[in-house]
């Protein structure tokens, strides 16, 4: 579904790119920009909490991911 603020010749461009790129680039691409968003997700939490461990920093952002009854489960840890 083509967004509203690209013209139809772009998305076509664009969906033609897609068509070319191999699937092992795709999920390469996923994976860096995964891993982008986790690091960005750590540098907020390491802004809001300047005093947590790295470990502490890990467990909110796993909480984030999770959500909080997962957590919890495969976790058994409460943070404040």
């Amino acid at each position: 579904m083509r967004p509203e603020d690209t013209s139809p010749e772009a998305w076509a461009v664009f969906l033609d790119l897609q068509r070319r790129t191999p699937p092992a680039e795709k999920i390469r691409r996923a994976m860096s920009l995964s891993k982008t968003v986790q690091l960005l997700s750590e540098a907020g939490l390491r802004r809001k909490f300047p005093e947590a461990t790295d470990r502490e920093i890990f467990l909110r952002r796993v909480r984030l991911t999770l959500g909080e009854d997962l957590f919890r489960k495969a976790y058994s840890t409460e943070l404040t």
